[in-house]
């Protein structure tokens, strides 16, 4: 079953919904999967990417706000929702329609106190909200292409003027894109170089974890450890996440340095 929503003058994206074998899905602006939600776990991570990016709760395991800059099928918000509700969270998203879809189609939650959705730019909202967030996460895409006001070097300074004194900034980007090098580079340049890295899957997404303030040596065995407990408490396999980070930030040998 597809549904095809009417173009959003605002933000010049066709919103599509899809649903096959029991998975509902978004797409903005062409067959790229943005947003997919297992119809009978709707509050789960269905997409590996959207449980990578959960990876900063290795580092940050209690923050009191988050800042999403994208909202797509709502996956991330929902999931902080019901699983940290000593957590606000606050989603920043273009489109009207993107919202509508996600509100009627992928079970997202009502706002209340500790959950609010913004329409507007995210590339401006961070301008006038310095110092408001703890984790800031971004997942800007247009039919599989970063959004190109939200990887600029102008964007990640801002993001770190926004980020509070132990705040960390979260980018999904895609392994492919033929500019990762220059994002990367870009994000190490406004974070002093207080960047690590996972890949989700082969030849997949990479996600980006930038410290405002390095939280310095950290030995693989203290973050298994802290895997562990993880696991027990969201049910994501947080134990892979560790390899991941230790595969791809190799050069580290027994620690990890930030």
């Amino acid at each position: 079953m597809i549904r095809f929503l009417r173009k959003n003058a605002r933000s010049e994206v066709d919103v599509v919904i899809s649903e096959q074998e029991g998975v509902r899905s978004l797409h903005l602006g062409g067959s790229m999967i943005q947003s997919a939600m297992r119809i009978t776990e709707p509050n789960a991570l269905e997409l590996v990417y959207t449980q990578c990016m959960m990876g900063f709760l290795l580092f940050r395991p209690m923050p009191s706000h988050i800042l999403m800059i994208g909202l797509g099928g709502g996956s991330l918000a929902k999931f902080v929702y019901h699983k940290m509700s000593q957590t606000k969270t606050t989603v920043v998203e273009i489109s009207q329609q993107v919202i509508s879809a996600a509100a009627s189609y992928f079970a997202l939650p009502e706002e209340d106190g500790r959950f609010e959705i913004i329409l507007a730019d995210g590339a401006e909202y961070v301008v006038d909200h310095p110092l408001s967030t703890d984790i800031l996460m971004v997942d800007g895409f247009h039919d599989g292409c970063q959004i190109a006001a939200l990887c600029s070097q102008e964007f990640y300074n801002r993001a770190h003027q926004t980020l509070r004194e132990d705040g960390i900034l979260v980018v999904n980007l895609l392994s492919r894109d033929k500019n990762l090098n220059i994002y990367l580079q870009r994000i190490k340049d406004s974070f002093q170089g207080h960047v690590i890295a996972m890949m989700s899957e082969v030849r997949g997404n990479l996600i980006v974890f930038a410290f405002k303030q390095s939280p310095g040596k950290l030995t693989w065995k203290v973050l298994k450890t802290r895997a562990k407990k993880l696991e027990e408490t969201y049910g994501l396999p947080f134990s892979d996440f560790v390899s991941k980070l230790r595969k791809y930030n190799a050069g580290h040998g027994s620690y990890l340095e930030i």
